[in-house]
């Protein structure tokens, strides 16, 4: 089952039930390849904008949004899973964490802020 967020890179995802319920985060992100540091710079189409310093080869630039995702978001890295995106700008990622945690995190980001 999928919710929606108010951030519009943002959606929620619950699957199982009772005990065996999860909660976990889904992100739209629209990457920029080869930039001189990895940064949020704004909205593209709905997804959160990332400028990312790593090159678009072997797979390095998804490596490195899953690291950057866990250290910004605090968790493991096994916990930050590509669905979608393994060659395009656009990707989708899925983070076991909180809706809160996410919204708190989108939040604290100064290229997001009005």
């Amino acid at each position: 089952m999928s919710q929606t967020s108010p951030w519009p890179c943002l959606r929620i995802e619950t699957t199982g039930k009772g005990k065996q319920l999860s909660t976990r985060v889904i992100l739209d992100i629209s990457v920029s390849p080869n930039a001189p540091r990895t940064e949020v710079t704004g909205w593209h189409d709905g997804a959160l904008r990332l400028r990312l310093s790593a090159p678009p080869v072997d797979g390095a630039a998804n490596d490195a949004i899953r690291k950057w995702l866990a250290q910004q978001l605090g968790v493991a890295q096994s916990q930050a899973e590509l669905l979608r995106g393994q060659t395009s700008r656009r990707k989708q990622w899925a983070v076991s964490i909180d809706e809160a945690s996410a919204c708190r995190w989108l939040a604290s980001l100064p290229a997001l802020q009005n």
